[in-house]
């Protein structure tokens, strides 16, 4: 009843003071703090400290009467949300302490199960980074016998072709005159065995790699018979390389003809470099018909 007596001054002074000037966010927080601590344990368990943060926070909000939004409002208004926030704390650790005191079997029985349990999970991650780091190492053999397979694959195909790598990917060049008779797409007999040995070497590299047969010629003759030309003689290497073991979905074939010739058409020895096969072995995630 004291207590309820003594809240109705710094309500009162309140409504008198927020009649002049909007009552500031300090004081604001204030009341808050105060509330929520008088509402929770500290009226029993922090009496002094809640009490000191209501004679606190009633000088406060005389001052906000006196002299509405001023520093000295703010300041008083600020120790007081402190204190009640003080008591509240207060009041918290003294529960605490309390249900530590009264529950100190209970509150050690769970250390315990909170302590075996700690130590199955440690065990459980323990082996989950045992299992983890055999598979890294697995991936790490498995990607060291890949490039292996990969260098002893482009080394086979160094033997019997000009290779070289762009950013479209690893590309193998065979000349037209070593693959073809003259104005004609059958393969000849020691172009079969090239492309055999491109084959075996292609499924060695890398299963999952696109390949894109490349067909060019120079630049005599008419263009509509150039570019015909150059596709049947991509064609016929395609089917050669499907035929050997290489998947039909792995390799496409385009013709260019006379396009993107690498040397002067103007001298037979130009026009012989232009007269080629180019095998471009593409990333996966490439496109197969990307140039």
């Amino acid at each position: 009843m004291r207590l309820a007596s003594r809240m109705v001054l710094p309500a009162a002074v309140a409504l008198v003071g927020a009649c002049a000037t909007t009552t500031p966010r300090e004081l604001l927080d204030a009341r808050t703090a105060y509330d929520r601590a008088s509402q929770g344990p500290a009226a029993t368990l922090a009496p002094a400290e809640l009490h000191s943060a209501r004679e606190t926070l009633t000088v406060a909000e005389q001052a906000f009467a006196d002299h509405g939004d001023s520093d000295r409002t703010k300041d008083l208004a600020y120790a007081a949300e402190r204190k009640a926030e003080l008591a509240d704390v207060r009041a918290h650790t003294v529960a605490a302490t309390q249900a530590r005191t009264a529950s100190a079997a209970q509150l050690q029985a769970l250390k315990d199960e909170e302590l075996r349990a700690t130590s199955a999970e440690l065990s459980d991650a323990n082996q989950r980074l045992s299992q983890q780091g055999g598979q890294l190492r697995n991936e790490r053999q498995r990607r060291e016998d890949a490039e292996r397979a990969a260098a002893l694959a482009e080394a086979d195909l160094a033997r019997i072709a000009s290779i070289k790598h762009e950013a479209r990917g690893m590309v193998i060049t065979l000349s037209g005159g070593v693959l073809f008779e003259s104005a004609k797409s059958e393969l000849l007999p020691a172009a079969q065995a090239k492309l055999t040995e491109v084959a075996d070497a292609l499924t060695k590299q890398d299963v999952d790699s696109r390949i894109r047969v490349e067909g060019y010629t120079d630049s005599q003759g008419s263009l509509s018979f150039n570019e015909g030309l150059s596709q049947r003689r991509a064609d016929a290497v395609r089917a050669y390389l499907v035929g050997h073991g290489i998947a039909a979905d792995r390799v496409t074939a385009v013709g260019f003809g006379p396009a993107k010739a690498i040397a002067d058409n103007a001298s037979p020895e130009g026009r012989a470099n232009n007269r080629r096969v180019e095998i471009v072995v593409q990333p996966a995630n490439r496109p197969a018909d990307q140039p």
